[in-house]
């Protein structure tokens, strides 16, 4: 059983960030501060798979588990994402627990689920046992995003299935699917979040939440929710705020 898991059985609290820029340089850098883990974007990054295999290989030799958002309902996506060798997956926009139970039946080997075989990195080409891979169904942790209405209305039936281990709740898609995209805090919003939390807490599930803003009083918005899982302060955007900081001050002596 991963480290990872391990903690997310355990239910405890975990810091992480995510990457969408190319170069694995950023990885060596972000691995190197600390965080629990690094979550990677397919869904809305320019990556192909071949940063994104740099990336989890570059990540991984720093001893911190990797995280891959796959694109939305993209089956061939996350085959080539669950053979690189991940640790875990994340699916976007799920709508309903059909969608889920499909999605996650892709993760598991027959006779659990449907994926198909050809794990390379994933049992170092070969070096590794295969079969004890395609037997061991805890190696990845799997989770979906809560992102619209329907799911909050189906998260009942959806928390059924065994196979997954996390909610993560994206706020700015969830807003939108209640016609008030980007107002995370509103009314309408706030209500579906309660509503999830309530299914999700008394049934003892771990939950997370990616967040674009990285300042402390949002962080312990969430915090005080109890999301067990937070991820925040992009590649992009650190670079962003960052370079605004610097040319700032140059300005203001210069």
């Amino acid at each position: 059983m991963s480290e990872l898991r391990k903690k997310i059985e355990n239910k405890e609290n975990l810091n992480g960030t995510y990457i969408n820029i190319n170069d694995p340089c950023i990885s060596k850098i972000v691995s190197r501060i600390g965080f629990d883990y690094i979550w990677i974007d397919m869904e809305h990054s320019y990556l192909s798979y071949e940063n994104l295999l740099c990336h989890i290989q570059t990540i991984q030799a720093c001893g911190i588990p990797v995280i891959v958002r796959a694109p939305q309902n993209d089956l061939t996506a996350t085959k080539k994402i669950l053979d690189m060798g991940v640790d875990g997956i994340i699916f976007p926009m799920v709508r309903n627990k059909k969608e889920a139970d499909e999605l996650i039946s892709s993760t598991l080997y027959p006779p659990e689920g449907c994926r198909g075989f050809g794990p390379l990195n994933a049992v170092s080409y070969g070096i590794e046992d295969a079969y004890e891979y395609v037997c061991d169904n805890k190696r990845i942790c799997r989770f979906i995003q809560i992102e619209h209405k329907e799911l909050v209305d189906e998260l009942e039936e959806v928390i059924q299935n065994p196979y997954i281990d996390g909610y993560i709740f994206g706020a700015n898609d969830l807003s939108g699917s209640v016609g008030e995209l980007l107002n995370i805090f509103g009314e309408k919003t706030t209500e579906l979040i309660k509503k999830s939390l309530d299914v999700l807490q008394k049934n003892y599930k771990y939950t997370g939440v990616l967040m674009g803003s990285s300042c402390p009083e949002d962080i312990k918005k969430w915090s005080d929710m109890g999301i067990h899982m937070i991820s925040t302060g992009s590649d992009f955007l650190v670079l962003a705020e960052g370079m605004q900081h610097i040319l700032k001050n140059m300005k203001k002596v210069h």
